[in-house]
């Protein structure tokens, strides 16, 4: 998608370029510098220049949309009418799926389930959360936070909650609508997040049972305080953390009546995400755990690069995470 944007940007700068050498050639130079002028005019000339969306405000000063200080991607809006993904039962067999429980499933008859979801109804439609939203990243040249403790911050700037508000941007930007718990349910106490975070989704849900997608953001962690794991993925040249996706089951015996339904979704989005940027994923993760999933049959964990990725990487996998969602926010077609 991010190659075909550039092809139109490079044509419609070839079109204002002759434009302008008319203009200029029949002595209309001051004409020329007012028509350059007009917000609506040097918005055109900054997207083309850099792919980036801005907007004016009244004092006539570019605002550029989703910009930050870790130089996180700008999500670009998808065509009006996006094309909804195909799927089929062969498709599974491009999934990777690597198993940590004794729980089987057949992978394609998922793949071939439907989905006939509505994200941008003008409801609430996505929960985004952390259960363990202090986790951060390796710090960055010029990148200045206290840590709670190794790879942990308070800061929401560079901890879980930076990248939920950026995934939560996106999708509204994109007529989702977005409910994003804030809530730090690891601190002060590591112990019993997942119990908090539980009472939370509840509430959320009870609140709004519009909600269709429950997305809980993580990042991974394995290793120690120097040696920590990095995942690689590139996305248009640029480096990027990679996604996993995390399905719990019923096979630690608690009950998980949704756990093939959270499955069958978890296939579909990597299916997308592996289209559009193939290496992006590392793999779906079944585990015997529940993660809370059982609490509705749309939820997932993922988990955004680790701990020895750069905070810049996680929010350029966070930009592709958000336009696999909204790629799909009309459902997916499946064909036989």
């Amino acid at each position: 998608m991010h190659h075909q944007q550039r092809s139109l940007r490079v044509g419609a700068a070839a079109i204002l370029c002759a434009v302008i050498i008319r203009l200029g050639l029949g002595g209309f130079f001051q004409p020329l510098g007012e028509f350059l002028a007009q917000p609506a005019i040097s918005s055109l000339l900054i997207y083309l220049e850099t792919g980036r969306i801005v907007r004016f405000s009244p004092s006539s000063e570019p605002i550029l949309l989703f910009a930050s200080e870790s130089a996180a991607p700008v999500f670009e809006l998808p065509p009006e009418e996006p094309m909804i993904p195909v799927f089929s039962a062969q498709d599974a067999a491009a999934v990777s799926v690597k198993y940590y429980t004794t729980c089987r499933a057949d992978l394609e008859a998922l793949m071939a389930r439907p989905l006939s979801w509505n994200l941008a109804t003008g409801e609430p439609t996505v929960l985004i959360l952390h259960t363990h939203g202090t986790e951060s990243y390796t710090k960055s040249p010029g990148e200045q936070y206290s840590e709670s403790s190794a790879f942990r911050t308070l800061d929401e700037g560079y901890n879980m909650i930076s990248l939920g508000d950026y995934l939560a941007q996106a999708l509204e930007s994109a007529g989702i609508g977005v409910v994003h718990d804030r809530t730090l349910h690891d601190y002060p106490s590591y112990n019993g997040s997942y119990n908090s975070a539980r009472k939370s989704i509840a509430a959320y849900l009870q609140d709004n049972p519009s909600i269709q997608l429950v997305l809980d953001l993580h990042r991974d962690a394995s290793g120690d305080n120097k040696n920590q794991l990095k995942t690689s993925a590139t996305v248009d040249g640029v480096a990027s953390a990679q996604l996993m996706i995390v399905v719990g089951t019923d096979g630690s015996g608690l009950s998980h009546p949704n756990w093939e339904e959270n499955l069958a979704l978890a296939m579909k989005l990597y299916g997308q995400l592996e289209r559009t940027n193939p290496g992006i994923c590392r793999y779906i993760s079944l585990r015997s755990q529940r993660f809370n999933q059982d609490q509705h049959p749309g939820a997932l964990l993922i988990e955004v690069g680790g701990a020895g990725n750069s905070h810049t990487e996680a929010m350029l996998a966070t930009s592709v995470l958000a336009e696999a969602i909204v790629a799909m926010a009309q459902g997916v077609e499946i064909v036989t």
